[in-house]
C-alpha cells in the first residue's frame, strides 16, 4: 500500500536521525564496553581526563575531576585497588552521564547485550557503511506497519457490531495513525543535540 511505502520510504532518513543522536540514546553507554567506558580506560590509561569530558555537562564537571584524581591515587597501590579505583570513576562518570541525559543509573552492565539496532548502527560508524542499518530498521518499520494495519482492517469490520467491537477499532486505528507519525516525525525532523532531559511532544489524534 501506498501508506507503507511512504513510512518505509523514511527508514533511510530515520537511520541517519538515529546515528546523529547521542550514544546514549540507545542505552549502552552504560555497558563496560560501550563508549563511555572505553574513554574512561583511555584517560585513566594516559592520565588525562579530557576523553571523557564531552560525555559530561560542564556543571558536573568538579564531581567527575575529583573521582579522576582520586582514582589516580588508589590505582597505584596495586592490581586489586587499581580495579577497584577504575570501576569507582567508571560509575561515577557513567551515573553523571545519565543523569545528564534524564536516564536512571542502574550500575554498570557487561558488554553485548545491546540491542541488534544498537549494534548494527556501531557496525556502520566503524565501517563507513550503514546499509545493513538501513535494511534492518526499514524491514522492522514495515513489519509494524503492515501488523498494524491488518489488525485495524480486521477490527473495522466488526465495528458496527455493537460499541465493544467499536472501542476495539478505534484503539486499534489509533496505535496504527500514531505508529505511522512516530516513525514519519523522528525521520522528517533534524535531530535536536543538547536537549537534555527534554520530553518528546506528544500528538493529539
Amino acid at each position: 500500500m501506498e501508506v507503507t511505502k511512504i513510512f518505509v520510504g523514511a527508514a533511510g532518513m530515520l537511520v541517519t536521525f538515529l546515528l546523529a543522536l547521542p550514544p546514549l540514546a540507545w542505552g549502552h553507554c552504560d555497558t563496560l564496553e560501550g563508549p563511555v567506558v572505553v574513554d574512561a580506560k583511555a584517560a585513566l590509561a594516559k592520565g588525562d581526563i579530557t576523553p571523557v569530558l564531552k560525555w559530561i555537562p560542564a556543571k558536573e564537571e568538579a564531581e567527575v575531576r575529583e573521582a579522576f584524581a582520586k582514582t589516580l591515587v588508589v590505582r597505584g597501590k596495586g592490581k586489586e585497588a587499581q580495579e577497584l579505583a577504575d570501576n569507582y570513576f567508571f560509575e561515577t562518570l557513567v551515573r553523571v552521564h545519565r543523569a545528564s541525559e534524564g536516564a536512571p543509573y542502574t550500575g554498570l552492565k557487561a558488554g553485548g547485550v545491546e540491542e541488534e539496532t544498537i549494534a548494527a548502527a556501531d557496525r556502520a560508524l566503524e565501517s563507513g557503511k550503514v546499509d545493513d542499518l538501513v535494511k534492518l530498521v526499514g524491514g522492522a518499520v514495515e513489519k509494524g506497519i503492515r501488523l498494524r494495519f491488518e489488525e485495524t482492517v480486521e477490527r473495522k469490520k466488526h465495528a458496527e457490531h455493537d460499541v465493544e467491537h467499536g472501542r476495539a477499532y478505534v484503539a486499534a486505528y489509533v496505535e496504527f495513525i500514531h505508529y505511522g507519525e512516530r516513525i514519519y516525525q523522528d525521520a522528517v525532523h533534524p535531530p535536536s543535540h543538547h536537549t537534555e532531559g527534554a520530553a518528546p511532544a506528544v500528538h493529539a489524534h
